[in-house]
């Protein structure tokens, strides 16, 4: 007996038939992934509202770890996020955080806000000297900063953190922005300085780093 032989025709059917297959769940995951987005965004703008209104944490989901703090806008660029309490994984994969033992969103210290690169802050690639960001918080206040300076550092020059005893705002997220792996030992760091504070915060001071061009 002869040994049968494939059929060029059926194998390339087959081939079309696995490589739609395979598009077919990729499709779907990304649609699945980008749903579950837009739902959490929604229902992150719903708690942010009741918060602002009933003066209280209100948490997105009934399982949710975080919650609501802060209104994050830069109007020239149409950034809007919502600002979620601390820092842990599963926090920053639905927004920026508020870093734990910085300054309380309405004081006067270093308020420190982290988040993903390719996600929620890859705008600050975009940040100009000068540009404003508007931070509101769950109490009602309204603040404006304007940028003073952007710096690539490495991850154990925690200078970035330090409270200089005036007014800053200090966004943080990973370096390079385009990089194939996460993570790294670079990060991308944006300070703002409030409007209303001395010009002397323009000033601040780092240890040696790269500087931006």
């Amino acid at each position: 007996m002869q040994p049968s032989r494939l059929n060029p025709s059926r194998v390339r059917r087959a081939a079309v038939a696995l490589l739609l297959f395979g598009a077919l769940g990729c499709f779907g995951r990304a649609l699945w992934i980008e749903g579950k987005a837009i739902v959490a965004q929604v229902l992150l703008r719903r708690a942010w509202a009741e918060t602002r209104a009933g003066g209280h944490a209100v948490r997105p989901w009934g399982w949710a770890d975080t919650y609501p703090v802060a209104r994050l806008r830069v109007p020239r660029y149409g950034i809007d996020e919502i600002v979620l309490a601390g820092t842990t994984g599963r926090t920053l994969a639905f927004g920026p955080g508020h870093v734990d033992g910085s300054a309380g969103l309405d004081g006067r210290g270093n308020i420190v806000l982290v988040g993903h690169r390719d996600t929620h802050f890859r705008f600050l690639r975009r940040l100009h000297l000068g540009d404003e960001i508007l931070l509101e918080t769950a109490s009602g206040h309204r603040r404006r900063f304007q940028v003073v300076q952007a710096r690539i550092v490495h991850q154990a020059n925690t200078a970035v953190l330090d409270d200089l005893g005036v007014p800053l705002l200090t966004l943080i997220t990973c370096y390079p922005f385009d990089a194939v792996v996460p993570g790294g030992p670079l990060r991308f760091v944006v300070q703002a300085r409030e409007v209303s504070a001395p010009p002397a915060v323009v000033h601040i001071r780092f240890s040696p780093d790269r500087r931006l061009e």
